[in-house]
């Protein structure tokens, strides 16, 4: 019942259009390169929908299958209601590959993403995947070819630190209520979604995300990204080119299991959108930028680390349909350096977004995973003369 309550809360806040006021980066004058959309979100590329269930219940000793839970999903739509009928071009990227992103080969093979993307915990990938087949049926709609067929993207970071990873607590109906009250706008960040149970340098990290516009030729464009950030050392962390880890080098993670970790294992899954017309092969090329802005938070991809990223665009509609020519618009590779301009950019500050929203959380066994604090960070920032 305790969890039941806990997402009806979370559902009512997002359907009534109102979330919970929290800092961001730019709140506490961080500078960062670059101007945001009206939202500093993702959600500035126009059509595109956030989604996300949250799933919090318990705590104390671990009893696997009932818990703690800290854990949940997010769903990324790129065309909102219309994801399951209009693909997008699309491209990918892994830095480092231990993790996973379902649905990748067929997304290289075609160039196109088929619905929508969903970020959730290592464990719970295949539930996921399943549900949005499921969802994809009861829309009553087949993709533009005629075929129910599906191939979802569902990738993952581990939240086995403080979640009941093995009780396996991600249900079908928490990814259809992700997707049912996906929306646009203001995106929560931190402890939300697929980001609930999340640890990022060594502090509590979750879900981010940034825009940038830009103008190219005159015409003005948007780029924006989602990140689920659970990576990297705390020694590594640079915030504004600040050595913030070595700065703040307490308030380390407390651990009451003798389960092993390495510092800096984990991942980071990103999400790039845009409005640029750019086809597949270019999408891919504004994935692989994605380690840049990555890098300026401070990371080298550790071994244990699923660093993959998966950037699309929304432009060319009906690109779709199996039998019928289509022509589709494409900006020349001459004229990108803007757009991976505003990825690097983007990524940046989305991760470090996640990293001021996360707040402090207590999962199994009494573990604990503390916020960066805010004030400290301000005090760092000065001392650099940032």
């Amino acid at each position: 019942m305790k969890r039941t309550i806990i997402l009806i809360i979370a559902i009512a806040i997002h359907n009534g259009g109102i979330i919970m006021a929290k800092d961001r980066a730019r709140d506490l004058n961080i500078p960062f390169t670059g101007t945001p959309g009206k939202y500093n979100a993702i959600t500035d590329v126009s059509g595109i929908q956030i989604g996300h269930t949250t799933i919090i219940s318990g705590k104390g000793k671990l009893v696997v299958g009932k818990g703690p839970v800290r854990t949940g999903v997010t769903a990324v739509l790129p065309r909102g209601s219309k994801s399951m009928v209009d693909p997008v071009f699309a491209g990918w990227y892994s830095l480092n590959g231990n993790g996973e992103m379902t649905g990748t080969t067929w997304l290289e093979e075609s160039g196109l993403l088929e619905g929508p993307i969903m970020i959730t915990n290592t464990h719970s990938v295949g539930i996921v995947r399943d549900a949005v087949i499921k969802w994809r049926v009861e829309q009553g709609e087949p993709d533009p070819g005629g075929y129910w067929w599906s191939l979802p993207v569902v990738a993952e970071t581990y939240d086995g630190f403080l979640n009941d990873i093995n009780g396996f607590h991600v249900r079908e109906e928490h990814v259809f209520d992700a997707l049912r009250n996906a929306g646009s706008g203001i995106v929560e960040e931190g402890n939300v979604g697929g980001g609930t149970g999340m640890i990022c340098h060594g502090f509590k990290g979750g879900i981010g995300t940034s825009s940038r516009v830009f103008k190219i030729k005159g015409k003005r464009y948007t780029l924006g990204v989602l990140v689920q950030a659970n990576y990297g050392s705390r020694k590594d962390l640079r915030i504004a080119g600040v050595p913030v880890g070595k700065e703040i080098n307490d308030l380390v993670r407390e651990r009451n299991t003798e389960q092993e970790y390495n510092e800096g294992d984990g991942s980071i899954i990103v999400v790039v959108a845009t409005n640029v017309p750019l086809l597949s092969h270019q999408l891919k090329r504004l994935a692989r930028r994605v380690p840049l802005g990555i890098a300026r938070v401070g990371t080298i991809a550790h071994d244990g680390s699923g660093d993959i990223f998966i950037a699309f665009s929304t432009e060319n509609v009906g690109v779709g349909f199996k039998n019928r020519e289509t022509s589709v618009k494409m900006l020349p590779n001459g004229l990108l350096n803007p757009v991976f301009e505003a990825t690097v950019q983007a990524t940046e500050e989305a991760i470090v977004n996640a990293l001021i929203a996360a707040e402090k959380m207590t999962g199994i066994n009494g573990n604990t995973v503390y916020a960066i604090p805010h004030d400290r960070l301000k005090e760092t920032l000065k001392k650099y003369n940032r």
